[in-house]
């Protein structure tokens, strides 16, 4: 699939995204350790490492400068997150909000990590695949660091819904819609997707096959 120069990504989409993403995913983060009944400490790592832990995984595999380490700006907005949800009562917050919260970063995320990979000269469907680990990388450590399933293990549909977003996007690009249109459009569908699946209790099909079955017939 070749993208056409003059729509590479870049520019306030990125921006928006970046900071959409970030910010929600931290509050996530945050969210986990309130669970926990963990201290504020704890609350602001577990913030920052979700927000951030995807996005510098891609940027080391694409050999970008790893973004919140040259930019203070979104490590603010993590340590930012994570004061809100400590500073706010539990009440405010629904059993499901992590799951929105999720959602949300799910979106912005799948479509920024795609575009910013597309934007350092990815093939697009590697960079679709960065997209994809920029959503779920951050959320697989603090699940780890909570001692709690990650989304790796569970059948529910939200690896599929980051697959969505992030594959769309360059194929958007490539039936020649301007970089801003794709982005909302793919960022949408995968919102879209994954909030069926939070409404709908959808997921995916597990494997049942059984081989002491099969040798017996």
């Amino acid at each position: 699939m070749t993208i056409p120069d003059a729509i590479v990504p870049t520019g306030p989409l990125l921006a928006v995204l970046h900071i959409l993403g970030t910010a929600v995913f931290a509050a996530s983060g945050a969210l986990v350790a309130a669970r926990l009944r963990q201290d504020v400490v704890t609350f602001a790592f577990f913030a920052l490492v979700t927000g951030v832990g995807g996005g510098t995984v891609r940027d080391l595999l694409i050999g970008a400068p790893v973004f919140w380490v040259h930019d203070p700006v979104l490590a603010i907005v993590c340590c930012v997150a994570a004061f809100v949800v400590w500073f706010t009562p539990v009440r405010w917050w629904s059993p499901k909000a992590l799951d929105w919260l999720d959602a949300v970063g799910l979106a912005a995320y799948s479509v920024f990590g795609t575009a910013k990979a597309m934007s350092y000269g990815i093939d697009p469907f590697i960079a679709a695949l960065m997209g994809i680990l920029t959503t779920c990388v951050g959320g697989i450590i603090r699940d780890l660091l909570a001692g709690q399933p990650t989304i790796l293990l569970r059948p529910e549909i939200y690896i599929t819904a980051a697959t969505l977003a992030a594959g769309l996007y360059p194929v958007l690009l490539a039936i020649g819609l301007s970089s801003a249109v794709a982005g909302w459009l793919a960022a949408l569908a995968g919102f879209g997707l994954r909030a069926l699946a939070l409404l709908k209790g959808w997921s995916l099909p597990t494997y049942h096959f059984d081989r002491d079955q099969e040798g017996e017939g």
